[in-house]
């Protein structure tokens, strides 16, 4: 029976209050912008009010009739003069408007715990900002601060968030050592478990120090608006990419800066390499991608090597095609990936020799996933059979050309058991969980512009696609749904978004009869048409009824 889809004002509903609060603070943002100036004289009123009563509570009992009479006589004074009344009022608006404005004192610099602060960073860059040889040197031990530092700004428990410094032109800003060197002194002294981002500006010798606030971790898996060919690998920053995706966090609408992989013929990564510690959220990608793909109408190959299990949630869905996780399974289903790339390639060439577009089997994507593949390699050498990595070669060089993209998730400790092919080959990177500058390095080509933290969620990394820049990245969580010890929402999630199962495919029904010839005797590989001799020979005769019945090929009468 087919479910009845809730009304539109359930379906909606979230999206109609958020839209509703939206639509309420701006209004009370504009009325408080145009009723400031009779706020600001109301609050004048009560105020002189107040000091009235305050007044009139302090005269004596014997001076109150005095002071009545007097104040009376200046009220009819003022009546009697000519536009009295009207300048009497306007002088009480005026007072009142003068009383009643903002008095909170404007901060005109730093509290002498920040000043401190700063002072403290300033001295801790003499050394690296300094020569003998200069003769008047922007950092010196004892010098004024407010010449090399300007922007700064501080939170509520006293430490930088934001900073601008100028340092001499000699300094050697373009050497990545003499750089690292300045992050990592700053990272220590403005607080450590902070994410800073620093900004170097060669030309003009400043550099700009901020903090980084934290990635949105409740954006769970969920179809994304994007065309085949695209994947998210996660969201970073708003200002590293040019483009944001509506996606639902807490259930609650936002647009968000993601990071796109793109895949195909024309792509210039073609593979994609991830790398990080035991519960960074490696199979959190992989699952995530999987997804995606699966969304797009891919055919999808998962091969795990840590025999975890973490994949049976994609067993027999539509649109997978095999889920090995044993040292018997993966090895063939890697030999069976080399083989369709080779097939899609010869079909492919075949087809263009012939003048046709190339087939449609050879044209749907294929996606080979492959987890932790380092222990497959460890347990081929144990058993003495050749390395299962060797038949990721084809696949990883032609992919690109046979439609055919290959992700592979491995950990720090067994990257030296990856071969040079997946090197080479897996252009976009992702690096997840805590690792040093130098591992991110060491994997991604270039250190990120950022001070990675000890202590990240789960899915928190850096990613660079190709040539490009270092992005952070984080991942959509993605979990097992047969994880009890997941959140239930992120598990509803994956399960809301994994394809049907397919029906079971029956052994085949028995066949009456003889087998039919696939073919006629003439397209028979080997076989000669009738009626067109090959050059040179006379033409073939007809095999005789009798040695056709029995079996026994014809032998012509001039045969030695």
């Amino acid at each position: 029976m087919a479910r009845r889809p809730l009304p539109r004002i359930l379906s909606s509903g979230t999206v109609s209050l958020t839209r509703g609060r939206d639509f309420a603070r701006t209004a009370a943002d504009s009325a408080t912008d145009v009723l400031h100036p009779l706020l600001t004289i109301g609050r004048g009123l009560r105020i002189l009010a107040s000091a009235g009563r305050r007044k009139w509570s302090e005269t004596p009992k014997d001076k109150r009739g005095p002071a009545l009479f007097l104040g009376a006589a200046c009220v009819l004074v003022v009546a009697l003069v000519p536009y009295g009344p009207l300048l009497a009022l306007i002088t009480l608006m005026a007072a009142a408007a003068w009383r009643g404005r903002d008095r909170t004192p404007a901060k005109t610099g730093p509290s002498d715990a920040e000043t401190e602060r700063l002072g403290s960073l300033y001295e801790a860059l003499v050394p690296y900002f300094s020569i003998p040889e200069d003769p008047s040197p922007l950092f010196a031990h004892g010098g004024d601060w407010d010449k090399a530092f300007s922007g700064y700004e501080f939170d509520e428990a006293g430490r930088v968030t934001r900073l601008r410094i100028r340092y001499p032109a000699y300094f050697t800003d373009g050497e990545a050592a003499s750089r690292a060197r300045i992050e990592a002194l700053l990272h220590a002294k403005s607080g450590r478990g902070r994410e800073y981002l620093f900004d170097w500006d060669e030309e003009g010798n400043q550099l700009d120090l901020s903090v980084l606030a934290a990635l949105p971790t409740g954006i769970a898996a969920q179809p994304f608006v994007t065309s085949p060919g695209e994947t998210v690998l996660g969201f970073t920053d708003a200002g590293a990419v040019q483009r944001t995706l509506p996606v639902l966090v807490a259930d609650e609408p936002r647009d968000v800066p993601p990071v796109i992989w793109r895949t195909g013929p024309r792509s210039t990564e073609p593979h994609l390499l991830a790398v990080g510690q035991p519960g960074a959220g490696t199979s959190t990608l992989l699952r995530s991608i999987a997804l995606q793909a699966l969304r797009h109408g891919a055919d999808v190959m998962v091969v795990e090597g840590g025999s975890t299990g973490e994949y049976s949630c994609l067993s027999g869905r539509r649109g997978v095609l095999a889920v090995e996780c044993g040292p018997t399974g993966a090895p063939a289903a890697l030999e069976r990936a080399a083989q369709e790339t080779e097939r899609r390639l010869i079909a492919t060439h075949r087809a263009r020799e012939a003048g046709h577009p190339a087939p449609e089997d050879t044209r749907r994507p294929l996606w080979i996933l492959l987890d932790r593949p380092g222990v497959l390699s460890h347990l081929a050498a144990a058993d003495g059979r050749p390395d299962p990595l060797a038949q990721l070669q084809v696949p990883l060089r032609h992919g690109r050309a046979a439609h055919i993209t290959v992700v592979v998730a491995e950990q720090f400790d067994h990257l030296e058991l990856l071969n040079d092919a997946v090197w080479q080959h897996t252009r976009a990177r992702v690096v997840l969980g805590p690792a040093t500058i130098q591992q991110i390095a060491d994997v991604l080509g270039l250190p990120p512009h950022t001070t990675p933290t000890a202590q990240v969620p789960p899915g928190r990394g850096y990613a660079r696609l190709g040539g490009g820049p270092v992005h952070r990245l984080q991942v959509p969580a993605a979990p097992d749904p047969y994880d009890d010890a997941t959140h239930p929402a992120h598990r509803q999630a994956v399960l809301e978004l994994l394809p049907e199962r397919q029906p079971p495919q029956p052994e085949g029904p028995a066949r009456s009869g003889p087998p039919a010839d696939p073919a006629p005797r003439s397209a028979r590989p080997g076989s000669v048409p009738l009626g067109k001799p090959p050059h040179g020979q006379p033409p073939a005769q007809a095999p005789s009824p009798a040695a056709d019945a029995a079996g026994v090929p014809e032998v012509p009468a001039d045969a030695p």
